[in-house]
């Protein structure tokens, strides 16, 4: 895909929508190329690159089609596993390709990426403060015990997470695990299929009811079986299945153009 797209590390900047490992057999050398790419690659984590900290923290276990063998036995996984905990669960995608921080700032018009979306009960404000406290949680002396505490689904509305635990369990489902909510806006964690096919009556995707996303682009990645399909001018799913043996699609932001490259998995 790099490739097709002529990618120069040196005038270039790569987002990537997060799951960077365990969606296919070379978790390793993933993880070390977009470590090596520095301040030209911004990362956002998805739910699998967070499992596998846990796993690495020895919180889970990893099953065997999660292909995490090699990255667990590597010499460098320490390192790589530091500079994973470091990354943000939201990015800001200027206009131009930049090398600046982690956004912290609300921008008009700006566009954002991360793995899952935004939680339609936040504002952009809500998602900025969340991401950023998650990230430094994550990045700190204490990252285990905050692992051991993101598995389960409540709450899973905003509105009843008092505790910062609560709110730091919210967070990471709401960015890195959500693709229907229900009408109130509250997260839905059972359907995984496109909405085309959903015959629940009380679900909607979460781009459905985010007023965010009126006057804010959303990039994310996650929900596979929308196959870069939305109903909503502003929102940019790329996850397109690639590791169910269909393709990977990337999208060039200043001019909107999407390529396409097949998967080389098969069933």
């Amino acid at each position: 895909m790099l490739s097709q797209v002529n990618f120069d590390r040196n005038n270039d900047v790569l987002y990537l929508a997060g799951d960077l490992v365990a969606r296919g057999p070379n978790s390793l050398e993933t993880l070390r190329f977009v470590k090596s790419l520095g301040k030209s690659a911004k990362v956002v984590l998805g739910n699998h690159d967070l499992h596998l900290l846990s796993v690495h923290a020895g919180i889970k276990k990893a099953k065997k089609s999660d292909y995490l063998s090699a990255l667990l036995a590597a010499p460098d996984v320490d390192e790589l596993m530091d500079w994973l905990a470091e990354q943000p669960l939201l990015q800001e995608i200027p206009n131009t390709c930049s090398n600046s921080n982690t956004v912290n700032q609300v921008n008009n018009n700006s566009a954002y990426m991360s793995h899952a979306g935004i939680s339609p009960q936040w504002q952009l404000e809500d998602a900025l403060e969340q991401a950023k406290l998650i990230q430094t949680k994550l990045a700190s002396s204490d990252r285990n015990n905050w692992l051991a505490l993101m598995y389960g689904e409540k709450p899973n509305d905003w509105h009843q997470a008092i505790t910062e635990i609560e709110k730091f369990r919210y967070s990471i489902n709401a960015f890195t695990r959500m693709r229907f909510c229900f009408i109130d806006g509250t997260l839905e964690f059972e359907q995984k299929d496109s909405p085309e096919n959903i015959t629940v009556t009380n679900i909607v995707p979460w781009y459905g009811l985010s007023q965010t996303i009126n006057n804010t682009s959303w990039v994310f990645g996650h929900w596979a079986s929308l196959m870069g399909k939305s109903s909503h001018p502003n929102i940019y799913p790329l996850d397109t299945g690639c590791v169910w043996g269909n393709q990977l699609t990337m999208l060039r932001w200043h001019d909107k153009k999407y390529f396409i490259q097949s998967s080389e998995l098969s069933d």
